[in-house]
């Protein structure tokens, strides 16, 4: 299980993944003419088409090659739009404290001004701030950038509020698609107020995420902001190829027609179901920081580590590198809420894979009380020592807690022993090459001869 809150690490079939290797598509080249690739042209048509009506849009371009260049094309489509109406002064984009990462950084090169919306205590955008914001701006206000399900796992009860106080103010709505994973079925951004998104192949349809691509981020546009699109002419392309990168949307394709509507809107289903089932088992051990009225997660959960560590010691590392010695890796790590995990388990796993998950955290969490206890001191003890490679335990050992321990949290609990896996190092500094430079180049000397 690879629990990444956000990022939406998915199963990606055996099935969807094997077109991708026949030549066919494979040997295709970006480039190629329109009369030799009509058989990819088709599955792309056919793609945007689907997506488009999952989203509510009235349609879609699979030009941007990552999510964040998603993000940039449809920013410089709200732009141009802006522009093309004589109302170039327009350049403040909204963005709620709670909104997506990126979304700053593609704000500023699509050349506007950033101004952050303040989160309510429920974890929602703070409407008092946001008509405060739209009151100060309103005459150069562009877009307002939203996260729905926001980044902090909840879905904003007031979305088409917010969404109709931009309008009303003569801004665009970008609903950031990060987290469609939670939505796909169940609601469509075009239909609840957003005027333009980006979308994630490579989150919520299935294209493997991460290991440096190639990742698809489609821009998904309402039926003024079409002419918009990226290489549509008002705007250019934001990537080489004309239709982005093409040898991997047999997977999304591949993923979508298998699935089907009820398929897909099951899976979303599923995926809220286990994150509110993680955030139930969890809550009594660890604070759920953000739920929404019903006391209920969108599809992920943010747990609240900063009141332990202050009472404790043991901080958020300890506890993601404590996991490996679980064999599960780490949730994300201090996003958005510095001190907190997020977890997102995604309709892929299973209830057993899911529960070896919750017992692992609920076993540190034991393991965390022993050190408040002062059985074991803050600086010497199972969390701080992790993750224990099969080296370390065959070295001398003066630690104050055992190599079983070490080695095989929770004893003889199944799914530990069963599948243990040996972390390959131990912990290292990981925030000193950021700030220290460190050259491993050959020294000048070497090139003498």
């Amino acid at each position: 299980m690879i629990p990444l809150g956000s990022c939406t690490m998915k199963l990606n079939a055996a099935v969807e993944m094997e077109p991708i290797t026949w030549p066919a598509f494979a040997d295709l080249h970006p480039f190629a003419p329109e009369a030799d690739a009509a058989g990819t042209l088709d599955l792309i048509t056919d793609l945007e088409r689907w997506l488009a009506e999952l989203t509510g849009y009235a349609a879609v371009s699979l030009q941007p090659n990552a999510g964040s260049q998603g993000e940039f094309a449809g920013l410089l489509a709200i732009a141009a739009y802006h522009r093309s109406r004589g109302e170039a002064h327009r350049d403040v984009c909204l963005i709620p404290a709670s909104a997506h990462g990126t979304n700053a950084a593609s704000a500023v090169m699509a050349g506007m001004r950033v101004v952050v919306v303040a989160t309510a205590p429920t974890g929602d955008v703070d409407i008092d701030d946001l008509h405060a914001k739209i009151a100060e701006h309103g005459p150069s206000l562009a877009a307002l950038m939203i996260t729905y399900p926001s980044t902090h796992g909840v879905y904003e009860a007031r979305v088409r509020e917010v969404c109709d106080a931009v309008h009303a103010a003569g801004g665009q709505v970008y609903v950031d698609g990060a987290n469609l994973n939670a939505l796909v079925g169940l609601a469509r951004p075009g239909a609840f107020g957003g005027d333009v998104s980006h979308l994630n192949l490579h989150k919520t349809f299935c294209i493997p995420h991460g290991g440096g691509g190639p990742g698809v981020g489609p821009v998904a546009v309402a039926e003024h902001l079409v002419p918009f699109l990226p290489g549509r002419g008002a705007v250019g392309p934001v990537s080489a190829a004309p239709h982005g990168s093409p040898g991997v949307l047999p997977i999304s394709w591949a993923y979508v027609r298998l699935m089907g509507t009820d398929g897909l809107r099951r899976a979303t289903l599923t995926a809220v179901a286990a994150a509110n089932y993680v955030a139930a088992r969890l809550r009594e051990h660890y604070p759920v920081l953000y739920a929404g009225s019903q006391g209920h997660v969108a599809h992920e959960c943010i747990l609240d580590l900063r009141a332990i560590s202050k009472e404790t010691g043991v901080t958020i590392d300890d506890v993601a590198k404590r996991l490996a010695d679980y064999g599960i890796h780490a949730p994300t790590m201090s996003f958005p809420v510095a001190g907190t995990l997020m977890v997102e388990p995604t309709e892929s796993e299973d209830l057993a894979e899911i529960d070896r998950f919750v017992d692992a955290m609920i076993g540190i969490r034991a393991e965390i009380e022993r050190v408040a206890a002062g059985e074991w001191p803050v600086t010497d003890n199972p969390l701080r020592g992790a993750p224990h490679t099969a080296a370390c335990l065959a070295d001398k050992w003066d630690h104050p807690y055992s190599r079983e321990i070490a080695a095989y949290p929770l004893g003889g609990t199944p799914g530990v022993h069963d599948r243990k896996v040996w972390p390959p190092v131990r912990r290292i500094e990981g925030a000193y090459g950021d700030r220290h430079l460190v050259c491993s180049c050959p020294p000048v000397e070497a090139f003498s001869s």
